[in-house]
């Protein structure tokens, strides 16, 4: 019933209702593509890594001057933290899942003629891996000692083009199996790597993440039966139990100096640490992507109480002639709420054609996934509940206009 009245209205104000629906729909486009954004980096946050987190600490380690024999010393620094009260098990890699630390990765195929790489995965290194880090064994066995290789031995080999010197099993993770072989047993499989260097799968492991977040598999990743040395870059990955880790972490430091005092701690910390370092950027950017949400919408809430407030304060006289003519608060508050609902569905409509326009341009340039349909109605919702949350102070103040005004000259 206020409807034709509300448009003949608007019509007469077509500058600030436009200013207000065009402000109604940019922040309608920004809230549904922020808020998947957000949704986004949460999702990357929460990954799983497949080791266990809260029981692991990490030690590296690095030279001043000539080092002693490192394999010697490797040997003697993992037998001596194995006895060191609260430790579980003791290992050295490279590279852990979500860490800033680097990568290594290894380009696989399913046939040695082909000219592509059928994909790329992650390479992890280094002897008792599975146990310390608590990656879960699904199928198959983990690596016999007598097949690990020496780093420096399978570099070398490498160089000569020599076979025979380099690891011929490997264990891989789930996913990659699933992606390699859809619907088939891997075990047993054969994976070449590089130029055509077979391996043949012996293990597969439920998760474990790559160092980085990769678009085409985060958990594409390979275990190979290879030992490194803290010269080589590997760390000291140490497990213990959640409650043991700082106390733990203390007496691996203070064991390894003692053991060699001509080596200097680069690194020293919970596994939890270096998650949270490495996802530091994701939640800084999911805090101002929030904070961009909250002063959009309080800068909208603000915009519609005050050009409310401003038709209020214009239309005085013509809401005392209503009331004069028997209409009562609740009408004068229905007209005031009708009104902001029309420009914000009108604002609400243009605004999602726009989220999605928005959304298309970073698919192209920056290969985000296209917004979910189910966003468009959620940023709808909020921006009715915004608007009329935010028109009533100026509807009730306009109800509460009495009969009289109609009478009163100005």
């Amino acid at each position: 019933m206020d409807i034709l009245p509300i448009l003949s209205t608007l019509r007469r104000h077509k500058v600030t209702s436009l200013l207000l629906i065009l402000q109604i729909a940019l922040t309608c486009a920004i809230v549904c593509n922020a808020v998947f954004l957000i949704g986004q980096r949460l999702r990357l946050m929460d990954l799983p890594s497949g080791v266990a987190e809260h029981e692991l600490v990490q030690v590296q380690l690095g030279y001043i001057g000539a080092s002693p024999d490192d394999k010697a010393q490797t040997a003697t620094d993992l037998a001596e933290l194995r006895q060191i009260p609260g430790v579980k098990q003791v290992a050295l890699a490279r590279y852990l899942p979500f860490t800033l630390d680097g990568s290594a990765n290894a380009g696989l195929k399913l046939d040695p003629q082909q000219q592509q790489n059928t994909l790329e995965a992650e390479t992890y290194f280094g002897p008792n891996l599975l146990p310390t880090l608590g990656t879960q064994l699904v199928a198959g066995r983990d690596f016999d000692p007598g097949e690990y290789l020496d780093f420096d031995a399978v570099v070398a080999a490498l160089n000569r083009g020599d076979l025979t010197g380099l690891p011929h099993t490997m264990i891989i993770t789930r996913p990659l199996a699933e992606r390699l072989w859809p619907g088939q047993d891997a075990l047993g499989k054969t994976i070449y790597v590089g130029n055509g260097i077979p391996f043949r799968v012996i293990g597969i492991v439920a998760h474990l993440a790559r160092p980085y977040i990769r678009q085409d598999g985060s958990e594409y990743s390979t275990i190979w039966p290879i030992r490194m040395t803290p010269a080589d870059g590997a760390s000291y990955v140490i497990r213990t139990a959640p409650q043991d880790r700082e106390a733990v972490l203390k007496a691996v430091v203070a064991k390894l100096r003692q053991l060699n005092p001509n080596r200097v701690v680069l690194k020293k910390r919970t596994y939890d640490d270096a998650r949270n370092d490495y996802f530091a950027t994701d939640r800084a950017m999911a805090g101002i992507l929030g904070g961009v949400i909250v002063a959009l919408l309080i800068v909208t809430a603000l915009g519609i109480v005050g050009l409310a407030s401003f038709w209020v304060a214009q239309r005085r006289r013509m809401i005392g002639v209503r009331r004069a003519l028997g209409a009562t608060r609740v009408d004068i508050l229905h007209y005031f709420q009708t009104e902001n609902f029309l420009l914000a569905t009108i604002g609400i409509a243009l605004g999602m054609v726009l989220a999605y326009g928005i959304n298309q341009f970073l698919m192209l340039h920056y290969e985000l996934p296209r917004l979910p349909a189910s966003y468009f109605p959620v940023g709808a919702i909020a921006l009715w509940l915004i608007g009329q949350l935010a028109v009533l102070g100026p509807a009730l103040r306009a109800a509460a206009v009495p009969p009289v005004v109609a009478t009163r000259s100005d």
